[in-house]
């Protein structure tokens, strides 16, 4: 008998367990050819080594596709999972998301994983071109989120609509409609909304309560500014170096977390720095800045839960 209770969410873990990671920020990525993918043992060894709690999924291959042994990868490493991204074609006809999304549940049943991250691709590889929606196609994306939305349920799973560059859900307005069109709920992907043209800042104060997971990535607007104008593809501004450690760029994090926190937000604070490599990483490689990012989350947290003088 399936149990329809969400599972619960971290709200009652401490602070610092409430911080997850997720393998993009070590180079491992579902797009081909996205460059010199590293091992799940070095990955999650890192991540433990950081003092991060639980991992997001990465892309199929990265960890065993047998439930059972996924667990017993990331108990090895003193991880829980937290859920993973999942691109998900929803917009064309004739093509039905739910028998996939449904085999990718099984495997949160094992985990305890609690949070699907969809973002809805375009059909095309990678994320520098995508086409455009008519009505027809809107009306397919948004009934389908609703669908997945109830399937994810019915095992306990939260599902989060995560905006991402290059998939159809991308720009401000795109982000409105979802949210005016769709029950489900959001991930706040600081990094993407602000490409797409979204204060991920002013997004949180205006929606709180659709915001269920965040994926903080700090961003280097100079670059993402040539990424909105189409002077580089995305790719290049991964590469350019485009997404920075966290408090190193250009996102404002401490109004974020305050405001999320000051909201009763129980979610994961998943950090996602979208990192290319083109080798093997010599000396301390993607680590050194996932050290920084989770530092600085930690003392936001701190601050954010902090008396206030009176």
């Amino acid at each position: 008998m399936t149990d329809h209770t969400l599972r619960p969410t971290p709200s009652d873990t401490p602070i610092k367990g409430r911080i997850a990671g997720a393998p993009i920020s070590w180079g491992v990525c579902e797009v081909p050819n996205w460059g010199y993918q590293l091992t799940p043992q070095r990955v999650l060894a890192e991540m433990q080594e950081v003092g991060l709690s639980a991992t997001e999924l990465g892309p199929d291959g990265f960890l065993p596709a047998d439930p059972q042994e996924m667990a017993a990868v990331l108990a090895r490493h003193h991880l829980t999972a937290v859920g993973g991204f999942t691109p998900v074609l929803m917009h064309q006809s004739g093509h039905d998301p739910l028998p996939e999304i449904s085999r990718i549940l099984s495997g949160y049943d094992a985990t305890h994983a609690e949070v699907l991250v969809l973002s809805a691709v375009s059909g095309l590889d990678g994320y520098d071109t995508r086409p455009i929606l008519d009505e027809a196609g809107w009306k397919r994306l948004l009934d389908n989120l609703d669908r997945i939305t109830r399937l994810a349920s019915e095992h306990g799973v939260r599902a989060v609509l995560h905006p991402h560059v290059g998939t159809m859900i991308e720009s401000g307005p795109e982000v409105q409609r979802v949210l005016e069109g769709s029950s489900i709920a959001l991930c706040l992907d600081t990094g993407h909304l602000l490409i797409g043209g979204t204060d991920p800042a002013e997004l949180t104060r205006q929606s709180p309560d659709r915001i269920a997971h965040t994926h903080l990535k700090d961003v280097d607007s100079s670059i993402a500014d040539k990424v909105r104008a189409g002077r580089l593809t995305y790719t290049e501004g991964v590469i350019e170096g485009m997404y920075r450690p966290l408090g190193t760029g250009d996102v404002d994090f401490g109004s974020i977390v305050g405001t999320l926190q000051g909201n009763g937000y129980s979610g994961w604070y998943t950090l996602e720095q979208d990192t290319i490599l083109t080798e093997e990483p010599q000396g301390e490689g993607p680590i050194h800045d996932v050290r920084i990012s989770a530092d600085h989350v930690r003392d936001l947290l701190a601050r954010s839960s902090a008396p206030t003088p009176g």
